[in-house]
C-alpha cells in the first residue's frame, strides 16, 4: 500500500468528502488519501433499516453512525441555508462568507441529484404566530433532500471521488504524530501514512476519539455543549399546518422555571423515528423520505436541551453518554414513554403502547423517561411541550410518544485560526467532530474552506 500522500483527511462523512471533493476539482494531481472506520456507501447496511431484526444488535462499525456520508447518510438530509445556526462557523468567517460556501456546496449537490425545491420560514405566517406564544421562529431557508435522495447522491459523489482519490474503509487511525516535516498516522493495522498536510474530519462518532488524539498531541481543549433530551412523535395532522408551509421550523423557548433555552430540532414530517449505536450506546434520531409511497402517518421531531458546561468539568461527551446509558440499562436500548403516562408519574407498558392512538414507527421498549434523563431536562422538555401545545395544538396529547434519549455530541473545541488550523502547523479540524459545526451544510462549507486555504498554500 502506497503511504506517501500530499493530503490525508481522517473521516468521510461531509465535511471530509466536500474538502476532498474540492482538492480533486481544483487540482486533480494532488495525492489524497481519505481515512475512514466505517464501509463504504455501498457497503453500509442497518438490519433494522431492512426489517431483519427490530431492536439494535450492536454491529461493528454501526453503519448509521460512520461510514462514507457519516452520520448524515441516513438522515432525511435537510440542507440548511443559514449562518445563524448548524455551527459556530461565522466564528472564523462573515455570515456572509459562510453562506456564499454554503451555497457552493449546495450547487454541488444539485449536480448529485439534489431536488430543486427549497422550503422557508423568512415572511412565514408562522413566525407571528410563535412569537405570540412566547417561541422564537429561527429563520432560514432549507432544502430537503430526503433519505432516499441524500443516499444516491452520496453514491454519486462517492463514484467521482474514487477515481482521483485513494479511500480506505474499516481503517482505524490509532495514533496522529506531528513530525517535522508533516505527519504520520498509525493505523491500527500497523501501517503508517505520511501526508504534508492533515484535515481532521472525525464527525460525531468520531469527537471523542479526536479528543484523546488532541490531548496526546497536547492541543488545548475548549468544553463545548452537548445536547440531551427526547424525540417526540404524534400524529402528522397535529404539526401540517406547520410543516406544509415551512417543512421544518426550528423553535426555541426559553423555559419559565429554569430560564434554559429549549429547541426543536430535525423536524421529519411523516417520517420514522430510528436508533443510532455509537460505541455501543443506543441513541435516537429521525428521518423521513420525499417518496410519498415511503410516507407514515406520523411526524417527528427532537426536543433539546442545550448544555454548556464550566470548569473543572471538561467531559461533554461522557455526561450525554452516560444518560444515554441509563436508558440503554433499563430498556435494552431505546425507551418510549406516552406523554400523558409521564405527566401521571407512570411508566408506559405493553397494553398502554397497544391502546395508544399514536402507533411508534420503532419498535422500542415502553419505560419511564423520569428515571433516565435528569428533572431539570425533563421539567424544560414539558414546559416546551405544553407551550408548543399553544401553536399546534394535540402537542400535548396524551398519546404524543417520548422517546429516549436524543443525544447530539459534539466534540470538546480546539483553538483554532481563522483558518481552522490548530496550533501545529498545517493540521486543521472541519466538521461536527471537531466542534465546529452541527449539520450538513456548515460541515461541508468548512471542508471547502480548509481544501481552498491548503491549495493556497501549495500555490504559494
Amino acid at each position: 500500500m502506497e503511504n506517501k500522500f500530499d493530503v490525508a483527511i481522517v473521516g468521510s462523512g461531509p465535511a471530509g468528502i466536500f474538502a476532498a471533493y474540492e482538492l480533486m476539482l481544483k487540482k486533480p494531481s494532488l495525492k489524497v488519501v481519505m481515512i475512514e472506520a466505517g464501509k463504504d456507501i455501498y457497503k453500509r447496511k442497518c438490519p433494522i433499516a431492512e426489517k431483519k431484526v427490530e431492536h439494535c444488535i450492536n454491529c461493528k462499525p454501526c453503519s448509521i453512525m460512520r461510514g462514507f456520508g457519516g452520520a448524515g447518510a441516513f438522515s432525511d438530509g435537510k440542507y440548511n441555508f443559514t449562518a445563524k445556526f448548524g455551527g459556530w462557523l461565522n466564528e472564523y468567517l462573515s455570515d456572509e462568507q459562510v453562506l456564499a460556501f454554503i451555497d457552493y456546496v449546495d450547487q454541488i449537490n444539485m449536480q448529485f441529484g439534489a431536488p430543486t425545491e427549497v422550503f422557508s420560514t423568512m415572511n412565514s405566517s408562522l413566525g407571528k404566530k410563535a412569537i405570540a406564544c412566547g417561541l422564537h421562529l429561527l429563520d432560514a431557508k432549507v432544502r430537503h433532500l430526503g433519505t432516499e435522495n441524500n443516499l444516491k447522491m452520496l453514491q454519486g459523489i462517492y463514484e467521482a471521488l474514487k477515481i482521483k482519490i485513494t479511500m480506505l474503509f474499516k481503517t482505524t487511525v490509532k495514533n496522529i504524530i506531528n513530525q517535522t516535516n508533516g505527519f504520520s498516522l498509525e493505523l491500527e493495522s500497523g501501517d503508517q501514512i505520511e501526508a504534508d498536510y492533515l484535515i481532521a474530519a472525525p464527525g460525531r462518532a468520531g469527537s471523542e476519539w479526536f479528543a484523546e488524539q488532541c490531548r496526546a498531541l497536547g492541543l488545548e481543549l475548549l468544553n463545548n455543549q452537548v445536547d440531551v433530551g427526547v424525540r417526540v412523535e404524534l400524529p402528522a395532522i397535529v404539526f401540517e399546518h406547520i410543516t406544509d408551509e415551512v417543512y421544518e421550523a426550528k423553535l426555541v423557548y426559553r423555559t419559565k422555571q429554569y430560564g434554559n433555552l429549549v429547541r426543536t430540532f430535525c423536524m421529519n414530517p411523516k417520517g420514522y423515528v430510528v436508533a443510532e449505536n455509537t460505541d455501543g450506546i443506543v441513541t435516537v434520531n429521525g428521518h423521513s423520505f420525499r417518496d410519498e409511497k415511503l410516507h407514515s402517518k406520523n411526524t417527528n421531531f427532537a426536543l433539546l436541551v442545550s448544555n454548556k458546561f464550566t470548569e473543572p468539568f471538561n467531559e461533554p461527551h461522557q455526561y450525554g453518554k452516560r444518560i444515554a446509558s441509563f436508558s440503554n440499562m433499563l430498556g435494552g436500548g431505546v425507551l418510549v414513554q406516552r406523554f400523558g403516562d409521564l405527566i401521571k408519574g407512570r411508566r408506559t407498558n405493553e397494553h398502554r403502547l397497544e391502546q395508544s392512538f399514536t402507533k411508534p414507527t420503532l419498535k422500542a421498549t415502553p419505560g419511564d423517561l423520569s428515571l433516565v434523563l435528569p428533572k431539570r431536562h425533563l421539567d424544560n422538555i414539558i414546559e416546551m411541550i405544553y407551550k408548543l401545545d399553544e401553536i399546534a395544538p394535540g402537542t400535548a396529547n396524551d398519546d404524543t410518544l417520548l422517546y429516549g434519549v436524543e443525544v447530539k455530541f459534539y466534540s470538546s473545541r480546539l483553538r483554532l485560526s481563522k483558518q481552522l488550523e490548530t496550533p501545529i502547523a498545517n493540521f486543521f479540524a472541519i466538521g461536527d467532530g471537531a466542534g465546529v459545526t452541527r449539520g450538513l451544510s456548515q460541515a461541508g462549507a468548512s471542508g471547502v474552506y480548509v481544501a481552498r486555504t491548503i491549495l493556497e498554500r501549495l500555490i504559494k
